[in-house]
């Protein structure tokens, strides 16, 4: 016989000056093989259509249906309810801008995020459409696609502490999108130029290194090396410009 499944959902519409945030619950005959994102749906469709929740692609590509799930980042459709116990508690990811209920705008923070990290290849170089592309060494290219796998879900900024003090954290996302550029050899900036960007509190001297970021990426990105690997290289840059080496 399938579980009642008891749903506390965090509810508040900033837009509505009569709304105030408070947790709803809702009740569910789970079902097999469901998902929270299948749950949430089946609430929307068959309880209240009000509820506001993200999704898109379903698979976990898309990254859009982050929450905060019994006090855990995840992406709802990479959950299923079998793992959960009988009473599930959903809030919005903290940090980022409420939409409403579990809804956020982590659009915004990854737009700003890309501009300070300057989030393209830096060349000289002008491009010319007849030249053949360059090629790549492929074991080289596969370390940069293992970092620019990332889908902008938030789940690293959201269980970042560094981030939850001070908004304008680059977290998890931001240094390591600027470890993709560093990896990539088409790039010329060097580590003097990364470290006008990370060399900070802001960025890799603001991170705690409590690894929150890699426990909840949902892609098991591999933060805590690429985060210890830039706290290496932007010590050893504010040496040299200490040392005026």
């Amino acid at each position: 016989m399938n579980r009642q499944l008891l749903f506390n959902i965090f509810r508040y519409n900033p837009q509505d000056p009569e709304s105030a945030p408070h947790l709803e619950r809702f009740a569910l005959d789970e079902s097999d093989a469901m998902t929270l994102h299948l749950a949430l749906t089946r609430i929307r469709e068959e309880q209240d259509p009000s509820l506001q929740f993200d999704f898109c692609c379903r698979a976990g590509v898309c990254g859009s249906c982050g929450m905060v799930i019994n006090g855990r980042p995840g992406l709802a459709c990479r959950v299923a309810t079998r793992d959960l116990p009988d009473e599930i508690t959903l809030l919005p990811l903290p940090v980022f801008q409420l939409v409403g209920d579990l809804s956020v705008d982590t659009g915004s923070w990854f737009r700003d995020m890309y501009d300070a990290t300057e989030s393209w290849i830096h060349t000289r170089e002008l491009f010319d459409p007849a030249k053949p592309e360059k090629r790549m060494d492929n074991a080289l290219a596969e370390s940069i696609h293992e970092l620019d796998r990332c889908v902008e879900c938030g789940c690293c900024v959201a269980a970042c502490a560094t981030a939850r003090l001070r908004p304008d954290f680059l977290g998890a996302a931001g240094l390591n999108r600027v470890a993709r550029f560093r990896a990539d050899p088409r790039d010329e900036r060097t580590d003097r130029d990364y470290y006008e960007i990370i060399g900070n509190d802001l960025g890799i001297f603001g991170c705690m290194g409590l690894l929150a970021c890699e426990d909840v990426c949902p892609q098991h990105l591999p933060l805590r090396n690429r985060l210890g690997f830039l706290r290496r290289k932007m010590g050893v840059t504010a040496l040299k410009q200490f040392f005026g080496k």
